[in-house]
């Protein structure tokens, strides 16, 4: 007898919302409207001829780099400190 296949759907939460989906024209006139509503942490879905072609979601938002975040990530050979070859350096010198 082959294994049997169980897939078990999940239900939506109580809390999930549906994302809300507005057409290109009520985008451009209600621009403003909607990105309060993203920056509040909504979603929102732009289509045309009520196919979905854009979603606006908040942008995540970096903090500063810290110094020394990059330690242990980049190593430097010793032969980047060695003279560099006659050519090159005419090179570089503009010779």
């Amino acid at each position: 007898m082959p294994p049997r296949l169980v897939i078990f759907l999940a239900k939506p939460s109580v809390t999930e919302r549906a994302v809300p989906i507005v057409n290109v024209h009520q985008a451009k006139t209600q621009l403003s409207r909607l990105l309060v509503q993203v920056e509040n942490g909504e979603e929102v879905i732009i289509a045309r001829n009520s196919k979905p072609v854009a979603r606006l979601v908040p942008v995540q938002r970096q903090g500063k780099p810290r110094f020394g975040s990059w330690k242990d990530r980049i190593s430097i050979d010793d032969s980047f400190f060695d003279p560099l070859p006659e050519e090159e350096l005419a090179a570089w010198e503009g010779n």
